[in-house]
């Protein structure tokens, strides 16, 4: 997906569910078409280890981006998403700041991060999805673990809507962000919520 987010993703990390205890969801409701992301509903957290001892967490909302899909053959549905980097927030005012600036994403020469993707192989209601994530001029492959979360008429908007978790880690060193490495952690866990409406 074209990430790439990420409830406020700067206050509390996306909960994982083991995937057996999910129910499954009816693929017969999806219709197919091309669906815009439901920006208020598509968001990307992202935790990363500090100096040992903790976690912490953010968040990115308001992604934006478009799904291609036909469910007689999953294989060939396309993402792309923008993830506005200008929009990270945590819980701190302070770690924000300084996740907006040169250290990190450095959001104001880099405001938006990109997903495309290049391959989906599906598994039942998971997929792997494979795509280039561009972030902080950056582009390398990144795979998703993704599951269908929910599908049919949106019961608010009645637009056909189709939702995914998805999951991946990423290496910040790989985008240019070596700060204060390795007390901080290089590897950076993301959980996707993304939400799409069929386009009218």
């Amino acid at each position: 997906m074209k990430t790439l987010a990420f409830a406020a993703f700067a206050i509390v990390a996306v909960a994982a569910t083991p995937l057996a205890a999910q129910p499954a969801v009816d693929i017969s409701k999806i219709a197919a078409g091309t669906y815009k992301t439901d920006p208020a509903h598509t968001q990307v957290a992202f935790t990363v280890n500090h100096l040992g001892f903790t976690d912490y967490r953010g968040l990115v909302a308001d992604a934006t981006g478009q799904l291609v899909l036909d469910p007689k053959n999953p294989a060939a549905a396309t993402v792309n998403i923008e993830i506005p980097i200008s929009n990270i927030a945590t819980n701190s005012a302070g770690l924000t700041k300084h996740l907006h600036g040169p250290d990190f994403f450095d959001s104001a020469k880099y405001p938006t991060a990109t997903f495309r993707s290049t391959k989906v192989v599906v598994d039942g209601q998971e997929a792997k999805i494979t795509g280039d994530l561009t972030l902080r001029g950056v582009t390398k492959p990144v795979t998703l673990d993704a599951r269908l979360a929910g599908a049919g008429p949106n019961p608010m908007s009645k637009a056909q809507t189709v939702g995914f978790h998805a999951t991946t880690t990423i290496k910040r060193s790989d985008f240019g962000m070596t700060y204060a490495l390795p007390a901080v952690g290089d590897a950076v866990e993301l959980q996707i919520e993304a939400a799409f409406e069929k386009a009218s």
